[in-house]
């Protein structure tokens, strides 16, 4: 299980203090697909970074009794001097897997070829998505961050994601910000609105669509 616990996340603009979340609590159980939905601008990318550590919260508690994913689509997952070789060897590192396992992995689920031995900041926005999905799927976490990324690439990646994470892994947990409606009923079991700082969860995932239709 993930808790969060009375979080609230601010940020000073020049003399003003913003404010992105305002108390926010909810759980991440085992299994749990949970779509994040909001208005751009909402706060999704926050929570997000929050959970999985990018950031801390201005005040509260994230307590994590489960493995959690870096965020997918957070730009900062990169060094841009590695090759996309040497990125993936960092993160069998930290994460002790076996480099060998983690390199034939890249190498199928990417398709980039010769592309892994550039330096990643080389990359289109697609490559670097391809190498962002195969780092975090070669790692087996108990819950999966996913931050509007799910529907990059041609379709034959997408379905090959789709397939990675809602079916190869569906016994783990998932928090997924996107703003695709389909997807969200499709594959989530609860959901979460965001709005004006604050989430209301949503054990009804049409509920909270229609929700989150009439922000």
């Amino acid at each position: 299980m993930i808790e969060c616990r009375d979080i609230r996340k601010e940020y000073r603009v020049g003399h003003i203090r913003k404010t992105v979340l305002k108390g926010v609590d909810f759980n991440i159980n085992p299994r749990d697909r949970i779509g994040l939905l909001g208005r751009n601008g909402a706060g999704k990318s926050t929570l997000i970074r929050l959970i999985g550590g990018v950031e801390m919260p201005t005040s509260g508690k994230i307590i994590r009794k489960m493995s959690c994913s870096w965020p997918l689509g957070f730009s900062g997952g990169f060094q841009g001097s590695l090759t996309g070789y040497d990125n993936a060897r960092f993160i069998a590192r930290i994460y002790d897997k076996p480099y060998a396992e983690m390199r034939a992995f890249v190498e199928e689920f990417t398709e980039l070829g010769h592309n892994l031995r550039m330096p990643v900041k080389q990359y289109s926005s697609g490559m670097r998505a391809r190498l962002a999905f195969a780092l975090s799927l070669g790692i087996e976490f108990d819950c999966y961050l996913i931050d509007e990324v799910i529907m990059v690439g041609d379709k034959n990646f997408r379905d090959k994601c789709q397939s990675a994470f809602f079916e190869d892994r569906e016994d783990r947990a998932l928090l997924l910000a996107s703003h695709s409606l389909t997807t969200v009923k499709q594959y989530c079991n609860r959901a979460i609105v965001l709005n004006d700082g604050v989430a209301t969860v949503y054990e009804d995932v049409d509920e909270a669509i229609s929700i989150y239709e009439d922000l």
